[in-house]
């Protein structure tokens, strides 16, 4: 039966098909803000129907859009995403209206439209952007970027000072933000390893600032603007404050009796926790100083290791504290700086006044070097002090739960080498190959990467580059694909010294060949020949096949070295698209962007 026209024919049969398209065309282009005062004056008219005299209503007298804090994030491995989070959660207890945005998903020309903007943000590499800030650190660099003289902001900066770039991003977007006019309603903040308490006082801080801006809104309006938010995977039951004890069930070296390089492969059993993590998550390793590192420490400050320190809110005895509590092994400034003062020291005083022979200096030195060629007296409770507190690492799971379910796998590279006349060995590597023992106890919860997944389509195909320990989260994408019954193509590129010593996981490899889910496998083995060949080498011998793949709708993954590998394979990308896309260098350059922006090109880069 036809429909008469101009009757009930809308949802809620309130409203006939010309009333409905009339409010919808009127409505279509307002913002959250003048829907809010829209539904106010309907609500008005609605309850003077029966009154002689409808009210009035009046509109706001200034047309200047209502305050609304916009949070935004740019997150290598998950910690600028996790404060980001916090602070909307105290600007929603505040009842400010917010929303929280990855830089990744985030539109710059928006910027301008901005009222009151927060940015949480790491550095990594040299001073690099993470991946999900790049375009927006672009732009506000670039000449495209607009005034922006009715904009307040705040920046928070994460980084590692043991790094010459100490979160320069951070600093880049302070620096470019006031620039463009935008008012800092609170000091940038700069935060080290060890950044949770500063972070805390940071985000009280500039919660405070706020508040002259803003008007508290109802709490149910608050929760419907956070809540798309703050939705998503299920909370972690263990975390990084709240770590699962796990026991080691393996480790297996993997890298043959003559090579360069001692690699791990090493099982850790989950059972019981039910903790659950996705291919391309890390696994963070609380681990434990070497014994023999702090009797050393001890001993060459000639301290007493039964004396009573406070680290924190704790107290405990000096040798715990070591041997638990704080970084006995990266070099970074502040301890020198610290270590100088209370020692005094002419030399490390001579050495402070040139920053990059310091940088230099350092970087080839482990802590106790410094205390070993600059020998002071300090004491026990000052040394604490100067030292900053021990972080967990964060390893790249080599494993997937489809297939091991209630383990995780690593791929450990053994630090451990002789130096200045002594051996020295990396903090986590050295406990989890040496000192953790079968059975052992770690303490280890799961850091997730979102920007860093298997496609959500199987049938799209997937290109790999993991030299060295970057094969990792290749391991558990392979295995994920192989449960899932993936049909879209798979194409590694590995890289290591020799085809003998260090091709990790060969015999799974070539099982993935010829069982057929391996499509492809590209080796660069550098020294087997008298000319050095890198993945990067590799890529560009098969750049036509590349960009057809790329073309085909393939995803590109990128694990390992930051400062060197990963800029020498995008340099490489670039110029296969360059060649093979028959595209300027600008265009190569806005092709990669676009695939990054798809999240089609995911880097895990340390």
């Amino acid at each position: 039966m036809s429909q008469k026209p101009n009757q009930q024919s809308v949802p809620g049969a309130i409203l006939n098909e010309q009333q409905w398209n009339a409010i919808t065309q009127a409505i279509s282009g307002l913002n959250r803000d003048q829907l809010t005062w829209v539904s106010g004056y309907a609500a008005g008219m609605a309850a003077a129907q029966g009154s002689a005299v409808a009210p009035a209503i009046t509109a706001p007298e200034s047309a200047a859009p209502a305050a609304t804090l916009t949070i935004l994030y740019g997150s290598q491995t998950g910690n600028a995403k996790g404060l980001a989070q916090q602070f909307q959660a105290k600007a929603e207890e505040a009842g400010y209206n917010s929303k929280l945005v990855s830089m990744a998903d985030y539109k710059p020309r928006q910027l301008k439209s901005e009222t009151h903007v927060a940015l949480f943000v790491s550095t990594h590499g040299e001073g690099d952007a993470p991946d999900d800030a790049i375009e927006l650190h672009e732009f506000v660099s670039g000449k495209k970027a607009p005034k922006l003289s009715n904009t307040k902001y705040a920046v928070l900066g994460l980084g590692d000072s043991s790094y010459e770039f100490f979160c320069q991003t951070g600093k880049d977007f302070d620096e470019r933000l006031g620039k463009l006019g935008a008012k800092a309603l609170v000091e940038r903040a700069d935060l080290d390893v060890d950044y949770e308490a500063q972070a805390e006082a940071w985000i009280s801080k500039l919660i405070e600032a706020l508040k002259e801006d803003f008007t508290a809104a109802p709490p149910a309006a608050v929760a419907a603007q956070t809540g798309a938010a703050v939705q998503g995977a299920p909370a972690q039951t263990y975390s990084k404050k709240a770590p699962y004890t796990a026991t080691l069930l393996d480790s297996q070296k993997i890298t043959g009796r003559d090579s360069v390089k001692d690699i791990r492969h090493i099982e850790i059993s989950l059972e019981g926790s039910g903790i659950q993590y996705q291919a391309g998550d890390a696994l963070g390793v609380w681990f434990k100083n070497a014994p023999k590192l702090v009797d050393e420490f001890i001993s060459v400050l000639s301290l007493d290791g039964d004396a009573e320190v406070t680290v924190g809110d704790e107290k405990m005895r000096l040798r715990e504290a070591l041997t638990h509590k704080l970084e006995l092994t990266l070099s970074y400034p502040t301890f020198v700086k610290a270590y100088q003062a209370a020692t005094g020291s002419t030399s490390l005083a001579t050495l402070m006044e040139d920053k990059a022979q310091l940088r230099t200096y350092m970087a080839q030195r482990q802590i106790i070097d410094i205390v070993r060629e600059h020998p002071g007296k300090i004491s026990e409770q000052t040394l604490v002090e100067a030292l900053r507190p021990l972080t967990p690492r964060l390893y790249s799971i080599a494993s997937s739960q489809s297939e091991v379910e209630e383990e995780v796998h690593l791929t450990v590279a053994h630090v451990d080498y002789e130096a200045f006349g002594h051996r020295h060995q990396g903090g986590a590597s050295g406990f989890l190959c040496e000192y953790l023992e079968e059975n052992g106890e770690v303490d280890v919860f799961i850091e997730p990467n979102n920007n860093f997944r298997l496609p959500e389509d199987p049938n799209t195909p997937v290109i790999m580059v993991g030299p060295g320990t970057g094969i990792a989260p290749f391991r558990s994408f392979m295995q994920e694909r192989d449960a899932q019954g993936a049909e879209g193509k798979n194409w590694l590129f590995f890289g290591n010294p020799n085809f003998t010593q260090d091709f990790l996981y060969q015999v799974e490899w070539q099982g993935y060949v010829k069982d057929g889910l391996l499509d492809k496998i590209t080796l660069a083995f550098s020294r087997d020949q008298e000319e050095k060949i890198y993945v990067q080498h590799r890529l560009l011998e098969q750049g036509k096949a590349v960009y057809e793949w790329l073309e085909q709708g393939a995803h590109f993954y990128v694990c390992g070295d930051a400062t060197h590998m990963a800029k020498d394979v995008e340099n490489a990308l670039i110029s296969i698209v360059q060649e093979h896309g028959n595209k300027s260098e600008a265009d190569a350059k806005a092709y990669i962007v676009e695939l990054r922006k798809a999240k089609r090109y995911q880097k895990d880069v340390y």
